[in-house]
């Protein structure tokens, strides 16, 4: 079935047409480069992977509970709302928040595509340029798997939220060579692994955390890639340079926190856009959600050099300034540590039953001589 007849609401136009303004540009020198990037892009080449096989696309998913969401978790929970749903409505509640974050999930990984994509033609080093060559395939891959997941386990579709939009246009559009590392390796894909982190770690349906955890295998590659390239470049930068980045940092932390409300899933039960978007500041559980969504962004942004006074006072304001001081090495390190531990597990496991099957054979033939 086409995407177009899954959607909850009108996409708008496709395709979205995006000015690209900027320089491509060509490297002579094919033997030389940063030693920390070479090896980052033979560990991309060394990690690639099929989602048709990596994946158990077998398991069955309730569409109405696809990754065991609590009721409190719901921003209508505990409203008059919430009191008037019935059984059927409340699981029909947990399919449209589960299709709108896996959609923002798949529209989000477009973008990376396209952005790693505009950085393969416009950043000047060549090693930079292999690296961000695997990492298109990888994010084109993670829109695959998104996108089959939405369409064969949900079967429900959100477009994407306006606030993404906006981040991903700005993004975009600039023409300096550094600003799609900087909204996408730091702003998009920081935010993103620590929504794939939470819904990873609280998730009790295996396809779903099958999907979140190696697609974040990937992910810890390419925040580890943007850091590097951008922190040797911003120690280049004038103080005015460093502070048109952080006023770009600033917008798009307001914009990331804001688009994560769910604003439309609940217009669409009939709730009235200011008070969906009151209900959803009020819910303890979206607030410690959005906050802990940061958790990957600021020490990033602190790591990379961009950490003055008008940016941590934002920081002061979203209530996530301490949250530079966490350790992003350790946190992608366990994201690929889970990944490698999962399909042990999962190996392990095919492999006793093979043992079992073969065993059961043995047994059946004997008892049949």
């Amino acid at each position: 079935m086409p995407t177009h007849d899954l959607y909850a609401d009108r996409p708008g136009d496709s395709p979205w047409q995006v000015p690209a303004t900027g320089a491509a540009r060509f490297s002579w020198e094919y033997d030389d480069g940063r030693e920390r990037l070479l090896a980052l892009y033979q560990k991309g080449k060394d990690k690639q992977w099929d989602a048709r096989t990596r994946i158990d696309w077998d398991l069955e998913v309730d569409p109405y509970d696809a990754l065991g969401t609590p009721e409190e978790a719901m921003s209508l929970y505990g409203t008059p709302h919430w009191a008037k749903l019935s059984e059927k409505d409340k699981g029909e509640l947990r399919r449209h928040y589960a299709s709108w974050q896996f959609s923002q999930f798949l529209h989000g990984e477009q973008g990376a595509m396209i952005c790693a994509a505009r950085i393969v033609e416009s950043v000047p080093d060549l090693d930079a340029k292999f690296f961000s060559a695997t990492q298109t395939m990888d994010e084109a891959r993670h829109a695959e798997i998104y996108g089959r997941f939405l369409h064969e386990k949900i079967g429900l579709v959100y477009p994407i939220n306006d606030n993404l939009r906006s981040l991903l246009d700005d993004t975009l559009r600039d023409s300096r060579w550094d600003m799609p590392y900087l909204g996408m390796q730091v702003l998009i894909e920081g935010l993103a692994l620590a929504a794939f982190g939470m819904i990873r770690d609280t998730t009790s349906k295996p396809l779903p955390r099958q999907i979140l955890t190696y697609v974040m295998q990937d992910e810890a590659r390419h925040v580890a890639f943007g850091r590097m390239a951008l922190r040797d470049y911003y120690k280049q930068l004038t103080e005015a340079e460093l502070r048109e980045r952080e006023e770009f940092v600033i917008e798009g932390c307001y914009l990331m926190r804001d688009r994560l409300r769910g604003v439309e899933v609940l217009e669409n039960f009939g709730v009235p856009k200011a008070e969906a978007e009151a209900l959803s500041e009020r819910s303890e559980f979206l607030r410690l959600f959005r906050k802990l969504l940061f958790s990957r962004i600021v020490p990033c942004v602190k790591d990379i050099g961009l950490w003055g006074e008008r940016l941590q006072r934002a920081y002061v304001d979203m209530g996530v300034l301490e949250l530079g001081d966490a350790d992003l090495e350790l946190l992608m390190t366990q994201d690929e540590e889970l990944a490698e531990r999962l399909d042990a597990e999962r190996f392990a496991a095919e492999e006793r039953a093979r043992v079992a099957e073969v065993e059961a054979a043995i047994e059946s033939g004997a008892a049949g001589d």
